[in-house]
């Protein structure tokens, strides 16, 4: 989630620090003895192993190298897990159990098995019901899987696309990494806002990105992060979070500029609508602090804004004023938009289902 032009000079900087930080991160919440954790705390070590040596031989690709690791060993289990927890939580137990197999070519644990295993006594029963119930790994699923909790998040999707055609816009044009290209067709600076009263820059810069890596991550982390959160509080809630968090971000990043607290030469991305969505999962938590898992799911999110702070202060192209305002900005919303009444399955978890607890155990390392 970035805020600003990257350099493809700096990739391997950005991989280096995701494997490391992310490893570590992975390790400080899995070194529990008593906890199911022993197949993430080998994958986190493993990272940083490959990391270190490719470090002190390789050191203009460790990055890479690194980040490699990372990806197919703590990235793909956990988005593979998290799908397939969703897919037992509908009773899909054939799907569920064909890409645990998979997984096990990447994450080969004993809770991995184990669970793999149960899927399929699960899917040989003829009442899935009552063996779901009856596993002895307590898998905590509802009866029924609400229909409403399972449809499409359309405010995510068009905002997806808007930063697609935004981006297709931008390589008709010219080079997107140009500062002048990226000026002329809408980036947001502070002296074309103040002195040429250009205000339809807060708006144009929401959807403009410094190169194709900058649009994947933002747009990955909206995938991520959008749909649950516009599940929980509503599509019109959704957009109006997304769109005010990015409008205060860059209002924000011009009056620190003003004032000298920062400097700022231009400013594209959507990242400041996305730390919004992570401000306003804040706020709805907060504001529902006594559902099920709220704390941990609060101890989350406090995890993602102490790695994007960290990445802010060791990436100098990246404006961690803009992401502190657009996460201030979607806290005070999430407070004051978030529905009184809130379902358990609802209250900010990853997906929009409950998931099995096994699995869950699973996707907390």
């Amino acid at each position: 989630m970035t805020s600003a032009v990257i350099d493809i000079v700096n990739l391997n900087h950005i991989f280096l620090f995701l494997a490391v930080i992310s490893s570590l991160l992975v390790l400080a919440r899995a070194w529990r003895p008593t906890a199911p954790y022993r197949g993430w705390r080998i994958a986190a070590l493993t990272v940083l192993a490959i990391t270190g040596v490719a470090w002190l031989f390789w050191r203009g690709a460790a990055g890479y190298i690194g980040g490699g690791a990372w990806f197919v060993l703590l990235f793909v289990p956990a988005i593979g897990l998290r799908k397939m927890a969703e897919l037992a939580a509908q009773r899909n137990y054939t799907s569920a159990r064909k890409l645990g197999a998979a997984l096990q070519i990447v994450h080969p644990t004993s809770e991995l098995r184990d669970q793999v295993q149960l899927l399929r006594q699960l899917e040989s029963q003829a009442n899935h019901s009552a063996a779901f119930h009856s596993a002895p790994l307590g898998y905590e699923t509802a009866r029924r899987t609400d229909h409403s909790q399972l449809r499409s998040a359309p405010a995510v999707l068009i905002f997806i696309l808007l930063n697609a055609v935004a981006f297709v816009f931008e390589i008709s044009v010219g080079d997107w990494n140009d500062p002048e290209v990226l000026h002329r067709i809408g980036a947001l600076d502070p002296y074309s806002v103040v002195v040429q009263h250009e205000y339809w820059r807060f708006v144009t810069a929401l959807f403009l990105h410094g190169g194709l890596l900058h649009l994947g991550f933002n747009v990955f982390a909206l995938y991520v992060l959008g749909p649950p959160l516009e599940r929980s509080i509503g599509t019109m809630r959704f957009v109006v979070c997304y769109l005010i968090s990015g409008l205060a971000s860059g209002a924000g990043v011009v009056g620190l500029t003003l004032i000298g607290l920062v400097q700022t030469a231009q400013l594209v991305g959507a990242s400041g609508s996305i730390m919004g969505i992570v401000g306003a999962w804040a706020g709805f938590l907060i504001r529902h602090r006594h559902a099920p898992h709220a704390k941990q799911r609060l101890a989350n999110i406090a995890m993602i804004v102490a790695i994007q702070i960290a990445f802010d202060l060791s990436t100098p192209q990246v404006s961690m004023a803009a992401h502190l305002c657009g996460l201030g900005a979607g806290c005070f919303l999430g407070l004051i938009l978030a529905p009184r009444a809130v379902s358990v399955a609802g209250s900010g978890d990853s997906g929009s289902t409950q998931t099995p607890q096994k699995f869950n155990h699973g996707l907390r390392g």
